[in-house]
C-alpha cells in the first residue's frame, strides 16, 4: 500500500541552519497495516507523514500509495487517497461551521466542490450514524458549531472526518498529545476501533512508547531521519518500554530524549 524508496529531505539546505529531516528512507507497508511510529524529538517523524501527505516536495528518491508513483503529485491530488488527524484538535475542523458542514466537506475530500446544497439528507442519515458510534451524543447535534465542542469531542469528530469515506492510508499524526489522559485514551480507544473495523492501512506517529507497543501490529523507530528499528508481529509483542530504550541507546550511544515517552 506504501512504498518509499530512497526518500530524503533536508531543509535550509546549504545553510548553518541546514537539517537533515528523512535520511533516504526505505520503508514498505502492506494493506492492513497499522504502524506506530517513535523516535526523539526531531528524529524525522511528523516529516515523514508530511512526505506521504505532500506537504512538502521530497529532495530525491520516490513515494507510492495504492500501486500509483505519487511522488511528484501535490497535497491536494493525494488528499483523495488520505485521511489524516494533528495533534491540535483545532487543526482539521472548522469552527465557524455546523458538524453536519464540517462533515460535509469530509465526504467531498480529494474531490471539486462546485455550488449546490451544502447537507443532502442521504449525508445526514450517514452522519448520525457515524457519530452515534462515538457514543459522545453528538448525532443530536448536527446544527451545533464545531467550536463549541471541547477538544476530546472535536478531535473524535475530526477521527469521523478523517475515515468517512475511506482513505487508502490514514495518517496520525499525535492525534492524542494535546488531550488529557482520560479524553486522550478515549480517542485511542476510538481509533483502534476505527482502523480495525475498516482495516485501514494506518501509521501513527507518538512519543508515547506504551501506546506505541499496545497499538497496531507494526513499530518502527526514527532517529536523525534514519530507521533504526522496524518490528511486528510476535516479536513486537515480547517487546517492552524498557526493551525499546535500550535498542535506542544500543544503535545510537544516547538517551532517549522525551520524557513524554515513558508516559502511560
Amino acid at each position: 500500500m506504501i512504498r518509499l524508496d530512497g526518500i530524503g529531505k533536508r531543509f535550509h539546505r546549504g545553510g548553518i541552519n541546514e537539517v537533515i529531516a528523512l535520511d533516504e528512507i526505505d520503508l514498505h507497508i502492506r494493506p492492513g497495516d497499522f504502524v506506530t511510529i517513535i523516535g526523539s524529538n526531531g528524529a524525522g517523524k511528523s516529516s515523514l507523514l508530511n512526505a506521504l501527505a505532500g506537504t512538502f516536495a521530497v529532495d530525491g528518491g520516490s513515494i507510492w500509495l495504492g500501486g500509483r508513483d505519487v511522488t511528484a503529485w501535490p497535497a491536494y491530488r493525494r488528499a483523495a487517497l488520505i485521511g489524516r488527524v494533528f495533534q491540535d484538535p483545532l487543526v482539521g475542523t472548522c469552527a465557524s461551521l455546523s458538524i453536519e458542514q464540517n462533515l460535509a466537506l469530509a465526504v467531498r475530500r480529494g474531490r471539486g466542490r462546485g455550488l449546490g446544497i451544502g447537507v443532502k439528507a442521504h449525508h445526514r442519515i450517514l452522519f448520525r450514524e457515524q457519530l452515534a458510534s462515538l457514543g459522545l451524543g453528538l448525532e443530536d447535534r448536527l446544527k451545533a458549531r464545531v467550536g463549541l465542542l471541547s477538544g476530546g469531542q472535536r478531535q473524535a469528530l475530526t477521527m469521523v472526518m478523517a475515515t468517512l469515506i475511506q482513505p487508502e492510508v490514514l495518517l496520525l499524526d499525535e492525534h492524542t498529545a494535546a488531550l488529557d489522559p482520560k479524553t486522550a485514551s478515549q480517542i485511542l480507544d476510538l481509533t483502534s476501533r476505527l482502523i480495525a473495523a475498516r482495516e485501514l492501512t494506518t501509521l501513527m506517529v507518538t512519543h508515547n512508547m506504551s501506546h506505541a507497543l499496545a497499538l497496531g501490529n507494526r513499530l518502527v523507530m526514527l532517529h536523525r531521519g534514519r530507521v533504526i528499528l522496524d518490528v511486528a508481529g510476535k516479536e513486537k509483542t515480547r517487546l517492552t518500554v524498557e526493551d525499546l530504550l535500550a535498542r535506542f541507546y544500543a544503535s545510537q550511544g544516547e538517551t532517549f530524549a522525551s520524557d513524554r515517552a515513558l508516559l502511560g
